[in-house]
């Protein structure tokens, strides 16, 4: 029994060593995105407004051209004007390109860039082996309170990232952004809700716990990546009003906001993963009320932890529909989702906090 613990306490202190080491080399990332974003390639900035001032590109007969003489033999025959590039009226927003540099493309293989993914995708490793060896240690789902329920969900956001990454889709602009919050994630896991690696109470001695909250961390972790393409999209959206309405902005901002994808891009993909999720967060509240009914001989009773989520279900329905129905698409639906992912993060940190409910033991 002594070396049976001292064998946990072993992998539990490894776990520690793992998690703070990733956080290290997060760091690095970190400095290796903003590297990317600062002196990055930028030979593509500008497209956004060429496209949307009334630069676009057409074939027309001109007037003003000159005939094409050509001489064969002694005679000279006159052919018909050729057609000449001019510049059309104003761009569509919805034809707008896509960045380059972060938002990948041409630029993708910037040094910076190339160098941020190598050093996320080494942390993700050692985040991994972290939070397997926490598992280890007590021979459960490393998911059991507050400290490792916010690891598993850091892990599961950068393994989304660097998943979308693989599969070649353009997502490198998610880089920054995702990096900063993973610190921020982690550095709270492990000051604020940091608990000593133990067993559970019986209660969550189910399988349910393997199913139910896996699956929320995981619906979690891809509707944060569905928050970071809205909160882009709403300030890359507001840049191309203002160059639509004749605005010249400039500066730094202004180069960050070229470099990402258009508004219309970043729109698409929020609306994909959270339509995509949706279904998967419905089955993670169903699955959580049968081990309800399991554990405590009923499926609803109105905890705090149950009303949040279905708070939260409600959200996302609202912006779903908001998004097939014309009046409510673009900034108004994308407000929607903003206060969706909110209610979200209260399930998450404040019910635990706040309350006082059956979830409680899964609190810091």
């Amino acid at each position: 029994m002594n070396i049976a613990a001292a064998t946990n306490e072993s992998l539990a202190e490894i776990s520690n060593y793992l998690i703070y080491s990733a956080m290290a080399v997060y760091t690095l990332a970190f400095g290796a995105h903003i590297a990317e974003w600062v002196f990055g390639s930028r030979s593509k900035v500008a497209r956004t407004a060429a496209a949307l001032s009334g630069k676009g590109e057409k074939e027309s007969g001109d007037a003003a051209a000159p005939a094409v003489k050509v001489r064969e033999g002694g005679s000279t025959s006159v052919l018909e004007r050729p057609k000449v590039v001019v510049r059309s009226s104003a761009g569509r927003r919805g034809d707008l390109p896509d960045g380059p540099g972060a938002a990948g493309g041409d630029e993708q293989g910037d040094l910076y860039g190339r160098i941020a993914v190598s050093l996320t995708t080494l942390a993700f490793l050692l985040h991994v082996a972290g939070v397997l060896a926490r598992a280890l240690s007590v021979q459960r789902a490393p998911w059991g309170n507050m400290y490792e329920f916010s690891t598993a969900f850091s892990m599961v956001a950068v393994g989304g990232y660097l998943g979308f990454l693989v599969a070649k889709k353009n997502v490198r602009w998610i880089g920054l952004p995702l990096v900063t919050t993973v610190l921020l994630d982690l550095g709270l896991a492990v000051t604020v809700l940091y608990t000593e690696s133990d067993q559970l109470v019986p209660a969550l001695h189910s399988y349910w716990l393997w199913i139910h909250v896996s699956l929320a961390i995981c619906c979690g972790a891809l509707f944060y990546l569905g928050f970071v393409a809205t909160v882009l999209y709403l300030f890359r959206d507001r840049y191309e009003v203002k160059l639509m309405d004749g605005g010249k902005p400039g500066g730094f901002a202004t180069s960050v906001l070229e470099r990402l994808p258009s508004s219309t891009s970043l729109d698409k993909f929020a609306y994909r993963i959270n339509a995509a999720v949706f279904p998967v967060w419905t089955f993670t509240i169903v699955a959580g009320a049968i081990w309800a009914g399991d554990a405590w001989g009923r499926y609803w009773g109105w905890d705090p932890k149950e009303v949040w989520s279905f708070i939260t279900w409600v959200a996302y329905a609202c912006y779903l529909h908001a998004r097939a129905t014309a009046g409510w698409k673009g900034r108004k639906a994308a407000y929607l989702a903003l206060l969706a992912f909110a209610c979200f993060l209260f399930n998450y940190y404040g019910v635990n906090i706040i309350f006082n409910g059956k979830h409680s033991y899964g609190g810091v």
